[in-house]
């Protein structure tokens, strides 16, 4: 591997650090000092346990069964079997451009701190700003969709277990959703080391559930629910009013929120050990062998589903998978294996929490967020970032009340944690190649395919911000619409005018990346930035 040197992003003073094949822990803070910031957290992970919280967080078979409603309708099983196999080209572009940033500069602010550091000058506190808030608005919506895929789960194994004679009220649900919010809290809010050492159970669990799926399900459908492979390889069922090809693009929903929360890995690099190599390690095995896996699963579910879509999207269960299970392994059985998924989507739920309340600690570190002197705070006896986790947790569970609109405003959440993604990977993978400025590789680097990929990656992500704006249906009322654009624009357009509001905003005080090496961090002073050349 070869050596790499690191500068601080101030432009006032600047640092450079030999980083060397095998890192200990203090070469990892010797890292991150010259990326301008003091260690703070402990360095708890391990590079298979970082690989734990990306694998965790995909966590293929609850996130399948969250999911599985966005891809159904729009073209059945051709539309779960070759969307994943098209998406799964693109994703693992997009895995290896952001691996390479991770691996150059391994720091929690991640995307925004990636972005400040390769944009011209001009636009760079811009962007850096529109980066953080997107990312926060993100990773928010991803704890917020997690969490009511499991409340949903939770609800349908209720069903399950009444004979399909109970069914949840979206109150319910909801009270649900806010309890396993709670339980996230507790656990997240404990010594940070728990929760690298729960990496390896949770890879267990993982990999023995899709063992089950793969094996079990073939072998206890009856035989009046299995599809030959013309029907599962060659059958379009789009049950939409969109017209096919169009509906098969939306169907991609499913496999992109699935695979995703790439930056997860980058939020945990200031806990890593050996975070320039492991965060390009951990990101692109959980992406690739959960690609890889994911299509198995889909392959085995669409043989063993039947053929009547409308009717698994219709059951009184209210859950698609859950209705498959039903249908081949019966209540007993179903109940057996949707625990299993229940235990997963709840684990799923801890790492995404984890992951999404250090870019809350690390953009409040940098004076980004209105309540940065509150959040920017780790709890001297558990060495956890608590604030961040209940402020994460707080802001998720609003953004929850969606579902009282209807299942097409609850259905945004999951869009918008997709969309709020991809806005924040395309701006430093863009700015890299666009900015200007000069970019240090990491351990782990792309050579001369850096540039193509990176334009693969961010061709694909903003053609798909564009197609996850559209409605359900071709012709909405307003419980079909989508909110993703209400909720994403109104969250874009607050912080832009917070930006720029008089006297104030951001722009007269938000410096980017602030150096905590020296002395204790405080909120920048709300004034006339000193660096005039930046200004608009």
């Amino acid at each position: 591997m070869k050596s790499v040197s690191s500068k601080d992003t101030d432009p006032k003073a600047t640092a450079a650090v030999v980083v060397h094949p095998t890192i200990s822990v203090d070469g990892d803070t010797e890292v991150l000092a010259g990326l301008g910031y003091k260690q703070e957290f402990r360095r708890n992970f391990t590079p298979i346990e970082l690989f734990g919280i990306a694998f965790s967080i995909i966590g293929l078979v609850p996130s399948l069964a969250s999911v599985l409603v966005f891809g159904l309708p729009y073209g059945g099983t051709s539309a779960i079997v070759w969307g994943w196999a098209v998406c799964g080209v693109f994703l693992t572009s997009i895995a290896l451009a952001i691996a390479e940033l991770g691996s150059a500069a391994p720091t929690s602010g991640g995307l925004y701190y990636w972005t400040f550091k390769f944009s011209s000058p001009r636009w760079r506190r811009l962007l850096c700003w529109i980066v953080g808030y997107s990312n926060t608005t993100g990773n928010i919506a991803a704890v917020a969709s997690v969490d009511w895929g499991c409340a949903v789960q939770i609800t349908a194994a209720a069903s399950i277990g009444s004979g399909l004679t109970f069914e949840a009220t979206t109150a319910q649900t909801y009270g649900v959703c806010c309890a396993l919010l709670l339980c996230h809290v507790a656990i997240c809010s404990l010594n940070p080391k728990i929760i690298a050492r729960l990496q390896m159970p949770y890879i267990i669990l993982n990999v023995l559930l899709c063992l089950v799926f793969l094996i079990g399900l073939p072998a206890a459908t009856p035989k009046e629910f299995m599809n030959d492979a013309k029907f599962v390889f060659g059958t379009f069922q789009n049950v939409t009013s969109w017209n096919d090809g169009w509906a098969f693009l939306l169907s991609f929903l499913y496999a992109l929120w699935t695979i995703g929360a790439f930056d997860s890995t980058i939020h945990i690099s200031e806990e890593a050990r050996n975070a320039n190599v492991a965060i390009p390690f951990a990101l692109i095995a959980s992406s690739v062998i959960s690609i890889i896996i994911g299509w198995g699963l889909n392959v085995a579910m669409a043989f063993c589903m039947g053929t009547d879509i409308e009717n698994i999207l219709s059951s009184p269960i209210g859950q698609p998978m859950a209705t498959i299970l039903f249908n081949s392994f019966g209540q007993k059985g179903t109940l057996a294996v949707w625990s299993g998924i229940i235990v997963v989507q709840f684990a799923l739920g801890t790492s995404i929490l984890t992951a999404s309340s250090r870019q809350v600690f690390a953009f409040s570190r940098d004076g980004g967020l209105p309540l940065s002197t509150v959040l920017y705070k780790i709890n001297e006896r558990t060495h956890a970032p608590t604030r961040c986790v209940w402020f994460t947790a707080t802001v998720a569970g609003l953004l929850g009340l969606l579902a009282f609109a209807g299942s097409n405003a609850i259905g945004a959440v999951f869009t918008l944690a997709v969309v709020c993604q991809y806005i924040v990977y395309s701006i430093p993978i863009s700015a890299r190649f666009l900015g200007g400025q000069e970019v240090k590789p990491g351990p782990f680097e792309l050579g001369k395919l850096s540039l193509p990929i990176a334009i693969i990656a961010v061709l694909f992500m903003t053609f798909f911000i564009i197609v996850f704006l559209f409605p359900a249906s071709p012709n909405p009322g307003a419980g079909d619409m989508n909110y993703t654009v209400v909720v994403l624009g109104g969250a874009l357009l607050l912080s832009i005018v917070y930006y720029f509001f008089p006297k104030y905003g951001g722009r007269y005080w938000f410096t980017g990346p602030v150096r905590t090496l020296e002395a204790e961090v405080e909120v920048p002073s709300r004034g006339p930035s000193e660096d005039e050349g930046e200004k608009s």
